[in-house]
């Protein structure tokens, strides 16, 4: 059994935009969600480093960084893909985030995204908060759309 998560939004900015703001200000954008951390227990910033072999970290207030998953497709300004580690999972377990920019027209922009691989995340991990497959997905769902809704609200007052 496989499992995915497919959230979209639209934004009123150009495809390049829409990509150039979800990478250089996810940490303007980015809203930290108790259920799904990626890092220390006090939310930290989120960076996104450019390119194939960039990095997505957040760095704690206290200083340390912890790398969530690292760019496995870099195809501006169309798609991107990331892969995924919460602290939570075991060890051997990443997760993908695939996200794409699908122009609607010269000013508007599709922003999907699709969070798969989270049916392998053992039933007894801390990850799952001991939710069912059904109820962990709609909570992810939820939180890709309170992310993708902040990040149009950046778009929006985007100066790029």
């Amino acid at each position: 059994m496989s499992s995915r998560v497919l959230v979209a939004l639209r934004v009123d900015v150009p495809q390049q935009v829409a990509f150039d703001v979800f990478v250089d200000d996810i940490g303007e954008w980015w809203r930290a969600n108790p259920l799904f951390r990626t890092g220390a227990r006090r939310p930290g910033r989120m960076h996104l480093a450019r390119g194939p072999e960039g990095a997505l970290t957040e760095s704690a207030p206290d200083g340390g960084t912890w790398e969530i998953g690292r760019v496995l497709r870099w195809d501006p300004p169309r798609r991107l893909t990331l892969g995924w580690r919460q602290p939570d999972f075991p060890e051997d377990l990443t997760t993908e985030v695939d996200v794409h920019f699908e122009p609607v027209d010269a000013s508007t922009t599709r922003v999907r995204v699709e969070h798969r691989g989270f049916h392998r995340v053992p039933s007894d991990s801390a990850a799952r908060h001991g939710f069912p497959d059904q109820a962990l997905q709609q909570r992810l769902a939820e939180w890709w759309r309170d992310l993708l809704t902040s990040l149009a609200r950046r778009c929006a007052g985007s100066d790029h």
